[in-house]
């Protein structure tokens, strides 16, 4: 017992000493890795050459950082992190990337399905596959692949539609091929295609959203409808408006009569801030607000409320009206003031939405106190007029005493065609 003892004690301290040897090697290693430098991993790849990440440090440190870094030696380098470990995905795309360096794009294809393979859903593992695939004009395959980037969320989502749009013109293709059938992908690359001006991508969008009748919230078509009127394609805005109001008729109230082209005149719903409802955007020195108390029509009107601090060019409650050119018009709308100081109040005006030197009405300014008063005009659309704007405005005042103050209210606003 005392012999066997003694050779269980030898053996203990043996694998003892190789381990705080194999550590010490290890820890030494990784004090040179830390340097960051080609240098310092070559020095730990010498004292740990077992460790992978050691290897794929180096080779991206190379590929990236040095002006002629040879590829072979970078692929050298990549294979030996794949064979140290071979189920890690990110060594086999580094791998895949290297190989396409190096112009051996079989290889490279292989070793990027190796990595998808390992980890499919892995969105950062699918972009390097997607751009590997676009770069090889593989378009269906490289949108297969952004499906799974969208759905991890860890690539922006703009990143992802500028490398589908700039792969193919087709959307079609991109709504078949990327994204996945849920409403706020169908709004971001609705928003993308709006903003880079690929209006018509961006109609094909709309049309898909709500043929497939998907839920969202009618603020987030908004940008869309703001989209359509930069581009003065107004038939697609009262197609799209209209649509909206069938898809919300709890939100989206149409005039009525059905004469009237204001929409909520009366302002007994609520203010949508975009589309063809009432916009109040907001604004230092004044607040704008429904008032449920003081009314002409029906039960709620209109209040804004200016505070005195400032003189103000204010135009910051209005509403875009489709109109048909060389038509007749009557506009009413009722006001009331208390307390407007200046020589400048609040009036009601009208004007061509893309060019007020085609048209511009304004109604008489109201100051001091006054009780409801109406203030109509008509007017005849040019040939070119097809989209109004209706708003109440304060214009600056030029005299000395200039800051406004005192409350508005508007209501029972009308636009009518006479003929």
């Amino acid at each position: 017992m005392t012999w066997r003892s003694f050779v269980l004690r030898i053996c203990i301290l043996i694998v003892l000493l190789c381990c705080i040897y194999l550590a010490g090697r290890q820890g030494i290693a990784a004090w040179y890795f830390r340097k960051h430098t080609p240098e310092g991993i070559e020095a730990a790849i010498r004292w740990d050459p077992a460790n992978a990440q050691y290897y794929d440090a180096l080779g991206t440190l190379k590929h990236f950082y040095e002006d002629k870094g040879d590829p072979q030696e970078i692929v050298h380098l990549y294979q030996t992190a794949t064979q140290l470990s071979p189920f890690d995905a990110h060594y086999w795309a580094d791998l895949g990337a290297a190989y396409e360096w190096a112009g051996r794009r079989e290889e490279a294809l292989r070793a990027f399905q190796r990595a998808q393979q390992l980890f499919p859903h892995s969105p950062e593992i699918n972009w390097r596959l997607a751009n590997f695939y676009i770069r090889a004009r593989d378009v269906p395959a490289g949108l297969r692949a952004l499906r799974e980037v969208l759905a991890g969320e860890s690539v922006p989502r703009r990143d992802v539609f500028a490398l589908a749009t700039n792969a193919t013109t087709d959307t079609r293709a991109v709504l078949d091929g990327m994204l996945p059938t849920r409403a706020p992908f169908y709004l971001d690359y609705l928003d993308f295609l709006a903003e880079t001006n690929r209006l018509e991508g961006a109609e094909i969008v709309w049309a898909r959203l709500l043929e497939l009748n998907l839920p969202f919230e009618l603020r987030r078509s908004f940008p869309y409808l703001d989209s359509l009127i930069q581009r003065h394609e107004t038939a697609a805005l009262v197609e799209s408006w209209s649509a909206l109001a069938k898809r919300f008729p709890d939100q989206i109230h149409l005039p009525a009569p059905a004469g009237n082209l204001v929409t909520n005149g009366s302002f007994e719903f609520e203010i949508l801030d975009g589309g063809l409802d009432w916009r109040a955007a907001p604004i230092e020195g004044a607040v704008v607000s429904v008032d449920s108390v003081e009314a002409y029509d029906g039960v709620r009107s209109l209040r804004i409320d200016f505070d005195g601090t400032q003189n103000l060019d204010y135009w910051h409650v209005y509403q875009y009206v489709p109109a048909a050119p060389g038509t007749q018009y009557r506009f009413s709308g009722y006001m009331r003031v208390k307390g407007i100081t200046t020589d400048s109040g609040p009036r009601f005006q009208i004007y061509d939405a893309y060019d007020m030197a085609k048209l511009f009405l304004s109604s008489e300014n109201m100051v001091g106190a006054s009780s409801w008063s109406e203030r109509h005009f008509t007017f005849k659309t040019g040939p070119d007029t097809r989209l109004l704007v209706v708003r109440l405005a304060r214009p600056a005042s030029h005299k000395f005493d200039n800051h406004v103050a005192g409350t508005v209210w508007i209501d029972h606003i009308t636009l009518e065609p006479t003929q």
